[in-house]
């Protein structure tokens, strides 16, 4: 606050609406989430109301849930890494169209949006499976002898990601894009700029903090993701998301699904947090 400025309440009351809504419908069910999974649980007991670390030590110990975090992250780096090389230069390109070819790609590329993810993987599953489309067609060419397995696999898996969540990555680039006058581009051709030293120099340190922040979300629901791996990955192919569900809901082991639940809230912001600050760090060496 400046010297000679008043204190003013307004714009915190102003926030109050929106801060006690987050604090009802998202601090208060990640608070209750964090003290069910220090409780104990036994199948002759039930759920004991006592606060202890065993279920964090039994995770942090057993390898069979390192097993499945570590797919999750895997999975979801690679949908990130797919989804930003297809997303942004999808986006640059749809940015240098004219009417109306732009509003219609952009409308194909944002249109997995509009049809639930149930449908959309679903219609995966049917592509993928053995029998599938895309089997019976690269067996129709000759160039596979017999159907690859993508059903109950990770490819199926990132595969169908990646169609589910590359829009995202779109938008974000988008958004960058238009702060990017096409003048610019066009002054550093004039001056004896080629393609790819325009694309290097000007087009991409514009459209990184979108690239970072489409990461960041698309890394996010990746890793959290339930449909799809449920779907295509089966009950074979386990991710934190469907192990907390057969926790909650199978072996009814509730303080269990919480702790995997919150262990996978934490490793996500740690490892988007961290990776953000790298690329950043990263990003002003280079461009500095």
């Amino acid at each position: 606050m400046r010297a000679g400025e008043r204190w003013s309440w307004t714009p915190y009351l102003l926030s109050l609406p929106g801060i006690a809504l987050c604090a009802v419908f998202l601090l208060v069910p990640l608070a209750m989430t964090a003290l069910l999974s220090l409780n104990s649980f036994s199948f002759y007991g039930g759920i004991a109301d006592v606060w202890k670390l065993d279920n964090y030590a039994d995770i942090l110990a057993d390898s069979y849930f390192h097993e499945i975090f570590l797919r999750t992250f895997r999975i979801a780096a690679l949908v990130t890494l797919f989804c930003a090389a297809l997303g942004a230069p999808q986006a640059y390109i749809l940015r240098r169209m004219t009417a109306p070819w732009r509003s219609l790609c952009l409308l194909i590329v944002l249109g997995p949006l509009l049809i639930s993810v149930v449908s959309r993987t679903l219609g995966w599953a049917l592509l993928l499976g053995s029998t599938g489309l895309l089997n019976q067609g690269l067996l129709a060419l000759g160039l596979i002898a017999t159907p690859i397995e993508f059903m109950y696999t990770e490819t199926g898996v990132v595969i169908a990601l990646i169609h589910v969540l590359v829009p995202f990555m779109v938008l974000s680039v988008w958004a960058s894009l238009q702060r990017l006058d096409p003048q610019v581009e066009n002054a550093a051709m004039s001056l004896g700029a080629g393609p790819t030293t325009v694309l290097r120099r000007i087009v991409f340190p514009q459209i990184v903090p979108g690239i970072l922040s489409g990461s960041i979300i698309v890394f996010a629901l990746a890793a959290s993701a339930f449909a799809t791996p449920a779907i295509i990955g089966g009950r074979r192919l386990k991710v934190a998301a469907t192990l907390a569900y057969d926790e909650f809901l199978n072996t009814l082991n509730w303080p269990l699904g919480a702790t995997v639940a919150i262990l996978l809230l934490l490793a996500n912001i740690v490892i988007i947090v961290g990776c953000n600050r790298l690329v950043e760090r990263r990003y002003k060496q280079v461009f500095e």
